[in-house]
C-alpha cells in the first residue's frame, strides 16, 4: 500500500469512527436506577422517579448535553441490567467496591457514605459482636451493609432484604433487632412517622464508603465525561443546591 493510498484510509477510518461516535452521542444516555431506596431514588404517587440520584443524573445530563431517560431495575438485578445493555449507567447509589471494579468501570465518587445501625429508642442495645450474637439483624441483599454484617458479625442472625424499605418494615413491626444500613438512608428514615421511636446506635462502623456512576467496562469515554460534568456541577454550585435539598450537611 503506498503512503497515499494508507494515508487516504485512514482519513476514512477516522471520520467513519468519528460518525460513528456522534451518532452513539446523540442517542439518549440511559440511566438504570432502583427507584426504592430514599431519598436517594424512589417513586412518586404518579409512578415517576425522583431523589437525590435523579437530580444528580439530571444536571450531569445537561453538563454533558446528552438527553437522558431512566429504567427503573430491581437492586439484585441492577448490574446484570448494565451488562446486558438494558441502560448505559447506574446512578443508584452504588458503592465503588474492588469487587465490582471486575466486572465494570466507576466514575469519581459523587457522594460519600458511612454505615450506621438503628434500633428501638428505649433499648439500649450493644452493637458489638459479642452482645448482638443470636439477635436478628437486618440490611438490604448485595448491599456493603449485608457484606459488612456478615463478613464482621458471623453470630448475628443476619435478615437481608430485596429492598431497604422492607428491612425497615420488620424492624418497625418488631421482627428484627437492629437494622445496619447506609448512614444517609437511615437519617432520612428516622425523619419519617415510621422511624419515630427509633434511633442511631453506636457510632459508624464504615467510614469513606465512597459512591459512584457504574458503566461498562472499556466505556473510557463516558467515564471521562461523567467525570467532568461531576468537577463542573460541584464547582459552579449546582451540586450543593441539589445537596441542601435533601440534606442540612455536606454529603460530597
Amino acid at each position: 500500500m503506498t503512503g497515499l493510498r494508507a494515508t487516504a484510509l485512514g482519513v476514512v477510518v477516522a471520520a467513519a469512527t468519528a460518525a460513528l461516535t456522534a451518532t452513539a452521542w446523540a442517542e439518549p444516555l440511559r440511566i438504570g436506577t432502583e427507584g426504592a431506596y430514599p431519598p436517594f431514588n424512589m417513586v412518586n404517587e404518579n409512578g415517576e422517579l425522583h431523589g437525590f440520584d435523579i437530580d444528580i443524573a439530571n444536571a450531569l445530563c445537561e453538563r454533558m448535553e446528552r438527553e437522558c431517560t431512566f429504567v427503573k431495575q430491581d437492586w439484585d438485578g441492577i448490574l446484570p441490567g448494565l451488562m446486558a445493555g438494558k441502560y448505559d449507567a447506574i446512578i443508584a447509589s452504588m458503592s465503588i467496591t474492588e469487587e465490582r471494579k471486575k466486572a465494570v468501570d466507576f466514575t469519581n465518587h459523587y457522594y460519600t457514605n458511612k454505615l450506621q445501625f438503628v434500633g428501638a429508642n428505649e433499648d439500649d442495645l450493644d452493637i458489638s459482636a459479642e452482645a448482638l450474637e443470636g439477635k436478628s439483624v437486618g440490611a438490604q441483599r448485595a448491599t456493603i451493609a449485608a457484606q459488612w454484617l456478615t463478613e464482621n458479625m458471623p453470630g448475628v442472625d443476619a435478615k437481608l432484604y430485596d429492598t431497604q424499605e422492607n428491612a425497615y418494615l420488620d424492624l418497625e413491626a418488631g421482627r428484627l433487632d437492629a437494622v445496619i444500613a447506609d448512614v444517609l438512608v437511615n437519617y432520612e428514615w428516622l425523619q419519617s412517622d415510621a422511624g419515630a421511636g427509633f434511633e442511631f446506635k453506636g457510632e459508624p462502623v464504615f467510614d469513606n464508603d465512597l459512591i459512584g456512576i457504574a458503566v461498562r467496562k472499556g466505556e473510557e469515554d463516558l467515564v471521562e465525561a461523567f467525570n467532568t460534568a461531576i468537577d463542573e456541577i460541584v464547582d459552579d454550585g449546582t451540586y450543593a443546591e441539589i445537596n441542601a435539598k435533601y440534606f442540612p450537611f455536606s454529603i460530597y
